[in-house]
C-alpha cells in the first residue's frame, strides 16, 4: 500500500494548480455573477489535455489514468467549480462512455475533438419526470428502419447550448420498460433539435444550464451506442464513473474553502490575537481537515478500483456522499470562519457554499448514494 503520488501525477498536480490560479481565478466572480461561460478557460483545459485525461492518445487523448484525473478536477474545483463541471461531463460521461462502448466509427468521428477540447459533450438523461428515477424516460426514439425519430424534452443539462456532441437516452420499446432504452448520439443542427432559454441556478452559474427539446428528430442507426435497448446499463456505467469525478469536484471545492478560510483566520485578529487561536475557530478547521483527508482517500479508492478494473459503483458512491456533504459542511463553515466578509462575493466563500450544494445533487443525489451503498452491504 502506498499513499504516495508519482512523479507524473504531482506534475499534473502542479500544472491543474498553476492553471486555476492563473487562468481561472482572474474573473470568476464576474463569471458567477454574469452567469458567463469560461469559453477561453475550457478551451485551454483542452489544450493543456485536461478535456480528455483517459482518452486513448490514438484518439488524441491524454491517456492518462482515473488518479490523474481526481487529482486534476479537485485543484481545478478549488478555484471554480463551473468550469470543472464541464471537464467532468467531458471526462467521465461523453468521452470515457464513447471510448468505452462506441463503434471504432464512432470514436474516430468524435473523440479527437473531444479530447483536444476544440468541441465539448453533453449527457442527456434527466427529465421533468425522469431524475432520480432514470427508468422513466419519456424521451422516445422510434425505430424507422435506417434510423430513429426522437421526441421528447431533456432538462438541467450541462453544456447544453455549448456542447457539439449530444448523448441522448432514449426509450425505444416501452413494453421492455429499462431493457427497451437506447442512447443516440445527436448534434444540435440536426432539423427539430432546439435549445430552452439558460436555467438561472444558485450555484456553478458559469456553467451552461439548458433544457433540450426533440420534434421528429431523425438521428441515424449508426448514431446508436451499443445494441438495441443498451441505453439504460450506459447510461448507469457511465453515470457510476461520473460520480468519482463530481466525488472530486467536491472535494476540490471544499478543500478550496477550508484553504481560504485557514488563511483568513491567521490575519483576522479578534480580541488581541489571530482568530485561529480561538479554540472555536481551530476546532473548525481541525474537522474541515479530517473530512477533507477522508475524501480525498475515498476518491482515490474509486479512482484506483476504476484503473483496476475492479467494480467501483460502491466505491465511487461512497466517495460521492461523502465529499458532497464535506463540500457543503466545509463551505458553510468557511463562510462563518469570515464572518460578515464571509457573506460578501470577493472572498470568495459565499460562491464556494452556493457551487457545492449541487455535488449532492447531480449525478445522483446524496439519497441514490445511499440506496447503492445500502443495497451492496445488505446483500453481503
Amino acid at each position: 500500500m502506498d499513499f504516495n503520488l508519482t512523479e507524473e501525477h504531482l506534475m499534473i498536480q502542479q500544472a491543474a494548480r498553476d492553471f486555476a490560479q492563473n487562468e481561472l481565478l482572474p474573473g470568476v466572480i464576474e463569471r458567477d455573477e454574469k452567469q458567463i461561460f469560461p469559453t477561453e478557460q475550457v478551451k485551454k483545459m483542452g489544450e493543456l489535455g485536461f478535456m480528455g485525461m483517459m482518452v486513448d492518445p490514438k484518439y488524441g487523448g491524454s491517456g492518462l489514468d482515473t488518479i490523474s484525473y481526481v487529482i486534476a478536477m479537485e485543484e481545478i474545483s478549488k478555484v471554480d467549480a463551473s468550469a470543472s463541471v464541464v471537464m467532468s461531463v467531458n471526462n467521465s460521461l461523453v468521452c470515457w462512455g464513447l471510448q468505452e462502448f462506441g463503434t471504432e466509427e464512432q470514436k474516430q468521428k468524435y473523440l479527437p475533438g473531444l479530447a483536444s477540447g476544440e468541441i465539448h459533450g453533453a449527457f442527456c438523461l434527466s427529465e421533468p419526470e425522469a431524475g432520480s428515477d432514470a427508468t422513466s424516460q419519456k424521451t422516445t426514439a422510434i425505430d424507422m428502419g435506417d434510423h430513429y425519430l426522437v421526441n421528447g424534452t431533456k432538462n438541467w443539462i450541462t453544456n447544453g447550448n455549448t456542447a457539439s456532441v449530444y448523448l441522448v437516452i432514449a426509450q425505444t420499446h416501452p413494453e421492455l420498460k429499462h431493457k427497451g432504452i437506447n442512447v443516440l448520439i445527436m448534434t444540435k443542427d440536426m432539423p427539430g433539435f432546439s435549445i430552452g432559454p439558460k436555467e438561472q441556478k444558485m450555484g456553478i452559474r458559469g456553467s451552461d444550464t439548458h433544457s433540450l427539446m426533440f420534434s421528429d428528430v431523425k438521428v441515424p442507426k449508426e448514431n446508436r451506442i451499443g445494441e438495441d435497448g443498451f441505453g439504460f446499463k450506459f447510461a448507469m456505467k457511465t453515470l457510476a464513473g461520473g460520480r468519482i469525478g463530481i466525488a472530486s469536484q467536491a472535494l476540490g471545492i471544499a478543500s478550496g474553502a477550508y484553504e481560504l478560510a485557514l488563511k483568513y483566520s491567521k490575519e483576522r485578529k479578534a480580541f488581541g490575537t489571530e482568530i485561529c487561536n480561538h479554540q472555536a475557530i481551530a476546532f473548525k478547521l481541525a474537522d474541515m481537515a479530517v473530512n477533507i483527508e477522508a475524501a480525498r482517500h475515498l476518491c482515490i479508492k474509486a479512482a484506483w478500483d476504476k484503473d483496476q478494473h475492479k467494480n467501483y459503483d460502491v466505491s465511487g458512491a461512497m466517495a460521492k456522499l461523502f465529499a458532497s456533504q464535506t463540500a457543503m459542511d466545509t463551505a458553510v463553515e468557511a463562510v462563518q470562519i469570515h464572518g460578515g466578509n464571509g457573506y460578501v462575493k470577493e472572498y470568495h466563500v459565499e460562491r464556494m457554499m452556493r457551487d457545492a450544494k449541487i455535488t449532492q445533487i447531480y449525478e445522483g443525489t446524496s439519497e441514490i448514494q445511499k440506496i447503492v451503498i445500502s443495497r451492496a452491504v445488505i446483500s453481503e
